[in-house]
C-alpha cells in the first residue's frame, strides 16, 4: 500500500499533506511556485485523492505511511509541510521520525483536541444517491440546502469522479467518517520538539488561538509563528503569494 503523490522541481526535498477531503491536486500551484528552489513532493493521505483506501486511519498511520514513502524514494530526511488533518500528520511525523526531519511547516491547526465541525458534511455526502445525478451541478444543487457555502461545495465536488457507471466518490467516504473522531484527536507530543518548525495562520481563522500559540510553545521551543492578513483557514489560497513568500523564508533560514 503505498501513497501516490506527485513531485516537480529538483534540489532539497520539500514535502506537502493536505487537509480533510482534499488532494495534492489541491496544492499544485503551491507546489509549482516553491518549485523553483527545490523539490516539492504532494501527497494524497491514505484514503484522499488517488492513494489506497482503508478501514483504519490514525495519525500514527499515517505518518508511517509517509516514513515508507520517504523510504522509497530514497529520501534521508525532508521538510514536511502540513495544513490542518496534513498538518496533524506532520506533527505526529516530528514526533515519531524526528531523525526523518529537517524542518517543519504547519498551517492552521494546533497539536489540540478539536470539535467536531465536519459531520454534517460527511452525513450530506453519505446520503447522496450519485446515481441520480447526470452533472456535477447536480450534485452541487442537492448539497445547497444542507452546505450553503458554494466555495465548500466546489472543494468538496473536487472529490466526485464519472466513469462508466456514473459518479462516485474518489474519497473513502465511510472510512473517513467513521475514523473521524480519532481525528480530532490531541497530537500534543510526550517530549519536545526542538525541529526548527514554522506555524502558520489566517487571520480570519479560529483554529490557531492566541492560547494555542502560547500552549504551543512549551511542546516547540523553536517555533516562530506567522499570521496572514486576510486569510482563513485555507491560507495558501487566500493569500498564495504570501504563503509562498513565507514558506521560501522560513525554508532559506539554515
Amino acid at each position: 500500500m503505498k501513497l501516490h503523490f506527485q513531485s516537480i522541481g529538483q534540489g532539497e526535498p520539500l514535502v506537502i499533506l493536505h487537509g480533510l477531503f482534499g488532494s495534492a491536486d489541491n496544492w499544485r500551484s503551491i507546489a509549482k511556485a516553491l518549485s523553483s528552489q527545490r523539490q516539492v513532493i504532494s501527497v494524497d493521505l491514505r484514503n484522499h485523492g488517488r492513494s489506497f483506501h482503508h478501514q483504519q486511519q490514525t495519525f500514527d498511520l499515517m505518518a508511517e505511511d509517509l516514513l515508507n514513502l520517504q523510504d522509497d524514494l530514497g529520501l534521508p530526511v525532508i521538510d514536511l509541510l502540513g495544513h490542518s488533518l496534513g498538518g496533524k500528520t506532520a506533527m505526529q511525523f516530528a514526533q515519531s521520525f524526528a531523525d526523518r526531519l529537517r524542518r517543519l511547516i504547519v498551517v492552521d491547526i494546533a497539536p489540540r483536541q478539536y470539535v467536531d465541525e465536519h459531520s454534517i458534511i460527511f452525513k450530506a455526502l453519505l446520503a447522496l444517491d450519485l446515481s441520480k445525478y447526470s452533472s456535477r451541478t447536480q450534485v452541487s444543487e442537492a448539497l445547497a440546502d444542507t452546505l450553503p457555502d458554494p466555495l465548500v461545495r466546489q472543494f468538496l465536488l473536487l472529490n466526485l469522479q464519472n466513469n462508466d457507471q456514473g459518479f462516485n466518490w474518489r474519497i473513502n467516504l465511510q472510512a473517513l467518517f467513521c475514523n473521524y473522531p480519532g481525528l480530532l484527536q490531541s497530537v500534543e507530543p510526550d517530549d519536545l520538539v526542538e525541529k526548527p518548525t514554522l506555524f502558520i495562520s489566517g487571520e480570519k481563522s479560529n483554529y490557531i488561538t492566541d492560547n494555542d500559540w502560547q500552549h504551543i510553545k512549551t511542546f516547540y521551543p523553536n517555533a516562530e509563528h506567522v499570521v496572514i492578513e486576510n486569510a482563513g483557514h485555507w491560507v495558501h489560497a487566500d493569500q498564495p503569494d504570501i504563503f509562498v513568500e513565507q514558506v521560501n523564508r522560513f525554508l532559506a533560514d539554515d
